[in-house]
Protein backbone atom coordinates (compact mmCIF):
# COMPACT_ATOMS: atom_id res chain seq x y z
CA UNK A 1 0.00 0.00 0.00
CA UNK A 2 1.81 2.86 -1.18
CA UNK A 3 4.68 1.31 -1.24
CA UNK A 4 4.57 0.21 2.45
CA UNK A 5 4.16 -3.00 3.66
CA UNK A 6 1.49 -3.63 5.66
CA UNK A 7 1.23 -5.79 9.27
CA UNK A 8 -2.20 -7.11 10.00
CA UNK A 9 -2.63 -7.31 13.44
CA UNK A 10 -5.19 -9.94 14.69
CA UNK A 11 -6.68 -11.25 17.85
CA UNK A 12 -9.12 -14.19 18.45
CA UNK A 13 -10.71 -15.63 21.16
CA UNK A 14 -10.02 -19.37 22.64
CA UNK A 15 -13.06 -20.93 20.10
CA UNK A 16 -11.24 -18.89 17.44
CA UNK A 17 -13.57 -15.83 16.97
CA UNK A 18 -11.97 -12.79 15.98
CA UNK A 19 -11.92 -10.31 18.41
CA UNK A 20 -10.07 -7.37 16.61
CA UNK A 21 -7.97 -6.67 13.48
CA UNK A 22 -6.01 -3.94 12.97
CA UNK A 23 -3.83 -2.81 10.24
CA UNK A 24 -0.62 -0.83 11.06
CA UNK A 25 2.56 -0.14 9.30
CA UNK A 26 4.55 -0.60 12.42
CA UNK A 27 5.55 -4.27 14.42
CA UNK A 28 6.92 -2.55 17.23
CA UNK A 29 5.94 -1.89 21.03
CA UNK A 30 3.27 1.26 20.12
CA UNK A 31 1.49 -0.97 17.34
CA UNK A 32 1.03 -4.05 20.20
CA UNK A 33 -0.03 -1.48 22.48
CA UNK A 34 -2.40 0.07 20.78
CA UNK A 35 -4.01 -3.56 19.95
CA UNK A 36 -4.08 -4.65 23.07
CA UNK A 37 -5.73 -0.90 24.44
CA UNK A 38 -8.33 -1.00 21.91
CA UNK A 39 -8.54 -4.89 23.24
CA UNK A 40 -8.93 -4.17 26.79
CA UNK A 41 -11.32 -0.97 26.12
CA UNK A 42 -13.73 -2.66 23.81
CA UNK A 43 -14.48 -5.87 25.83
CA UNK A 44 -14.19 -3.95 29.51
CA UNK A 45 -12.67 -6.95 31.71
CA UNK A 46 -9.01 -8.42 32.08
CA UNK A 47 -8.78 -11.55 30.22
CA UNK A 48 -7.88 -14.77 31.74
CA UNK A 49 -4.56 -15.30 29.56
CA UNK A 50 -3.23 -13.40 27.05
CA UNK A 51 -1.33 -15.81 24.33
CA UNK A 52 1.31 -14.17 21.52
CA UNK A 53 3.73 -15.25 19.64
CA UNK A 54 7.46 -14.44 20.16
CA UNK A 55 7.74 -11.37 18.70
CA UNK A 56 9.20 -8.85 21.07
CA UNK A 57 6.73 -6.20 21.35
CA UNK A 58 4.06 -7.93 22.24
CA UNK A 59 6.11 -8.76 25.58
CA UNK A 60 6.51 -5.11 25.90
CA UNK A 61 3.39 -3.80 25.59
CA UNK A 62 2.21 -6.79 28.25
CA UNK A 63 4.64 -6.04 30.60
CA UNK A 64 3.73 -2.38 30.12
CA UNK A 65 0.14 -2.95 30.87
CA UNK A 66 1.01 -4.94 33.80
CA UNK A 67 -0.63 -8.05 31.81
CA UNK A 68 2.77 -10.44 32.76
CA UNK A 69 0.95 -12.48 34.62
CA UNK A 70 -1.81 -13.57 32.28
CA UNK A 71 0.71 -13.68 29.50
CA UNK A 72 1.79 -17.17 28.03
CA UNK A 73 3.74 -17.68 24.44
CA UNK A 74 3.60 -19.46 21.44
CA UNK A 75 4.06 -22.62 21.10
CA UNK A 76 0.90 -24.21 19.84
CA UNK A 77 -1.36 -22.27 22.07
CA UNK A 78 -1.60 -19.58 20.28
CA UNK A 79 -2.26 -21.97 17.18
CA UNK A 80 -6.11 -22.48 16.35
CA UNK A 81 -5.54 -25.77 14.02
CA UNK A 82 -2.94 -27.06 17.18
CA UNK A 83 -4.50 -26.29 19.84
CA UNK A 84 -6.18 -28.92 22.11
CA UNK A 85 -10.38 -28.46 22.45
Amino acid sequence: MNGKRPYLWRAVNDEGGILEILVQSHRNKRAALKLLRKLLKKHGSVPDTVVTDKLPSYGAAVRELNLSNFHGLGGKKNNRAGADR
